[in-house]
């Protein structure tokens, strides 16, 4: 048995590893897997499971862009602070600000009212009609925003603002509502990706604190175990989604996880209607 619920907790790592950045809802997936593969644990265990390996994902992009988000160098042998990394950096925190405040008075309120199928497949599919909608407006335009130091103080909290939406309505997709704002004001595909890397860090690493913590820390050893498996698959798979993520929007637009967000957002209503 033990080993069923590992290989369980292996197919979620990967899930979650693919789903956590590509814009199409990591929620609306796991909604999905865990009708077939639900875990044969506690209810209070798999709901802190589903959220902290979250931290694998998050490892991924600590390892992939580590020169880009650390915000010290060596240079001549000195120490040099990095301002535009930490000019980044307070852009970041600008855009947590709103979820972090609803998330930390709200969350059980959040999850008890919109942690639903219903929820889900609604956001999967309107914010599919948005991102090809905004795909469409700016076919053609030039970004106004086209590196990360271009980003503004205003797009932080609009893009902050998006986060929010997600945070409160699951299957909206936290790395799509983001992508989707960034679009929405001009930033081009590349920043609006990798900002939304960056600003997962502190989200991720707050949001699975507040699980551990509300779960507390007293593991049986094959619940240490699922866990591992499923931190370690979701880091792995998380590098080869991201690296996958930056190379397809160099030629790409997202329009293809728009219609695939409709796509996913009917058959959860249809599996939860008739089957």
């Amino acid at each position: 048995m033990e080993i069923l619920e590992l290989l369980k907790a292996l197919i979620l790592g990967i899930v979650e590893g693919i789903t956590e950045w590509l814009p199409v809802s990591s929620t609306g997936h796991m909604i999905l897997v865990d009708e077939f593969l639900s875990l044969d644990v506690s209810a209070d265990f798999r709901e802190m499971f589903l959220v902290v390996i979250q931290l694998g994902a998050i490892l991924a992009v600590v390892v992939l862009y580590f020169w880009k988000i650390f915000p010290f160098t060596r240079e001549q042998g000195r120490v040099r602070v990095k301002m535009e990394t930490i000019s980044m950096w307070l852009k970041i925190l600008v855009s947590c600000i709103p979820a972090a405040i609803v998330g930390l008075l709200f969350d059980d309120e959040i999850d008890a009212l919109f942690y639903n199928w219903q929820t889900v497949s609604i956001m999967l599919i309107l914010f599919g009609i948005f991102f090809i909608l905004i795909e469409r407006y700016n076919r053609g335009k030039q970004p106004a925003m086209e590196s990360l130091d271009a980003l503004t103080y205003r797009a932080a909290v609009i893009i902050g603002l998006f986060q929010l939406v997600a945070a409160v309505f699951p299957g909206t997709s936290r790395s799509g509502a983001t992508i989707l704002g960034a679009l929405l004001i001009g930033v081009s595909r590349t920043v609006a990706a990798e900002y939304t890397f960056f600003l997962a860090i502190p989200v991720m690493f707050g949001a699975s604190a507040l699980k551990l913590v509300k779960f507390g820390f007293d593991f049986t050893g094959q619940e240490l175990a699922i866990l591992a498996v499923g931190l370690v698959s979701a880091f792995v798979v998380s590098v080869l989604a991201i690296k996958f993520l930056m190379g397809y929007i160099k030629k790409h637009d997202f329009t293809v996880f728009g219609w695939y967000r409709i796509v996913l957002g009917a058959l959860v209503i249809l599996y939860f209607n008739y089957m």
